[in-house]
């Protein structure tokens, strides 16, 4: 039995190894270059275009919709381009988009989250209301990700009046990762020893103030835990998104609106959708996949570098702590 467990980790781990190193060899030809600053700036800083493929004079040209057109003003000649969608420019609105979508929907389950912790486990009392409550969380975990964007397409966009937006993305994505969020911060402040309430309560502190000051900090870590958790989950789903929040193409960045409260009501360019739409909506070829795994390297780059910010802060919240 030891050598099965062992053997059925090392298969897991050699499996992603193998995911993770063939993302990373195929995109980093994209992302990287052999040339100063040595790192595809193009690919990182502008909106995706279109490619047009054609021969000029017996060379190979490759220009992106931008080149293309300055290009025809100097060049009277007829060529016959073969123009492949995505595969030029970069994918800069994709990433903020994702940040966005990320950093919000995180806002909104946590705060949500966290309160209906405090009430389970603080405030309510053992009864069949709360049990009740219990069971539907841990049934709300196995929900497909499409369901709760239809029912997020459904409420938020047109119920709402929303609209395919930022603000509708969030709540979707945020309702999407309550289940673990609420279920790891419930855990981690049970986990509190029952002594620091009751000295707290016998000091004459309220019942708020013992929560505020003797419990949370000691639960923090674990809660950030299953802000980890809840990352990975909201910054790699499609289906949620598609209904609510992305759009194939935008042009113009989320800063640049009128009135700033239109911020949260427009739809953004988001690093899942863009893939599946360079996946699965254009012809292959490889152009195509050179932006496809351009785009699931940084992806994956940039999920990193969030849940990382979490893990560092909860390490160094636990170090100051001490039972």
């Amino acid at each position: 039995m030891f050598w099965a467990f062992r053997c059925a980790t090392y298969f897991v781990l050699a499996c992603a190894t193998f995911i993770f190193l063939n993302i990373a060899i195929k995109g980093s030809h994209t992302v990287f270059t052999s040339r100063a600053p040595f790192i595809n700036v193009t690919f990182l800083t502008q909106p995706p275009q279109t490619l047009y493929v054609f021969d000029y004079n017996g060379k190979k040209m490759e220009l992106s919709d931008r080149e293309f057109r300055k290009w025809k003003e100097t060049h009277t000649e007829d060529v016959e381009a073969t123009s492949i969608a995505y595969s030029a420019g970069g994918i800069w609105p994709c990433i903020v988009g994702t940040t966005l979508l990320v950093v919000g929907s995180m806002i909104v389950a946590l705060f949500i989250g966290i309160s209906a912790a405090i009430y389970l486990s603080e405030y309510s009392r053992e009864t069949r209301f709360i049990r009740f409550m219990r069971v539907a969380i841990l049934n709300l975990a196995g929900v497909p990700s499409i369901v709760f964007g239809l029912f997020g397409f459904g409420l938020f966009v047109i119920f709402f009046g929303w609209n395919v937006s930022l603000i509708a993305g969030w709540f979707t994505l945020g309702l999407m990762i309550l289940p673990a969020i609420i279920t790891a911060s419930e855990e981690s402040l049970r986990a509190v020893p029952q002594g620091l309430r009751e000295g707290s309560l016998a000091l004459g502190a309220t019942m708020w103030q013992t929560i505020r000051k003797n419990v949370l900090p000691y639960a923090l870590p674990g809660i950030l835990t299953s802000s980890v958790l809840g990352i990975a989950r909201v910054a790699g789903e499609t289906a949620p998104i598609m209904f609510t929040a992305a759009y194939a193409m935008r042009d113009e960045m989320p800063w640049q609106v009128p009135k700033w409260t239109d911020f949260f009501f427009q739809g953004v360019m988001a690093l899942p959708y863009h893939i599946y739409v360079v996946s699965s909506k254009i012809p292959q070829n490889e152009y195509t996949e050179r932006v496809q795994y351009g785009a699931a390297f940084v992806f994956l780059v940039l999920v990193m570098l969030i849940a990382l910010t979490s893990i560092v802060l909860r390490e160094r919240h636990r170090r100051r702590l001490s039972w």
